[in-house]
């Protein structure tokens, strides 16, 4: 039986927007997967609460965006209790022994992933699809993550969600049309918009 291939799209969707499907979609093409799962962090080790909207409303958002077959919203994280990358991809991996993961992240993410708890041991096992962010994609290319993981760097096309026993996983940089959408300046114009309600 074939397994299934499954992108893995993470992060706090506060709120989710145009830029995530745009990632979302192209991830689906480029890398013949066969879904693409919208991960809503029940809270990020590495961002402050403050502003952060509740996690129900962030779920909710990412349900909007989502097509409910090709494209999932799921809150699995909070269902099975984890916050950390490295952490959550071993439980689904127990979990779902029939899909291989691929885990989606922008350049921006690239460029912080040693912040990440236990980044080698995640980098090493599980594939990663970097897609392109504007102000991040050159300055993520010659950082530390991707120095040290440049030996596994391989062309999209050659991305498998599994990597043979013993062996590093793979990481590619997929080309992709820079989406400008940010859940920051989202914000901040619904702020505007409030004060000037107010």
């Amino acid at each position: 039986m074939r397994r299934r291939r499954i992108g893995l799209l993470g992060g706090s969707f506060n709120p989710a927007h145009a830029g995530h499907l745009h990632v979302a979609r192209h991830a689906l093409r480029a890398l013949r997967l066969d879904q693409v799962w919208l991960l809503v962090s029940p809270g990020n080790p590495l961002k402050p609460r403050a502003g952060m909207a509740p996690f129900a409303q962030r779920l909710a958002s990412a349900q909007a965006i989502a097509d409910g077959v090709r494209v999932l919203a799921t809150g699995i994280e909070a269902e099975i209790g984890q916050r950390y990358t490295a952490r959550t991809l071993r439980r689904l991996s127990r979990l779902f022994p029939c899909a291989r993961f691929v885990w989606i992240i922008g350049a921006d993410n690239l460029w912080q992933l040693p912040r990440w708890q236990r980044w080698r041991a995640m980098a090493g096992r599980t594939p990663l699809a970097v897609l392109p962010r504007p102000g991040w994609t050159r300055r993520a290319l010659h950082g530390a993550a991707a120095s040290q993981l440049r030996r596994h760097r391989r062309p999209p096309g050659a991305l498998l969600p599994e990597s043979p026993r013993g062996r590093h996983a793979s990481w590619a940089l997929v080309p992709a049309r820079e989406h400008p959408a940010s859940a920051t300046a989202l914000r901040a114009a619904r702020a505007l918009v409030e004060r000037q309600a107010g």
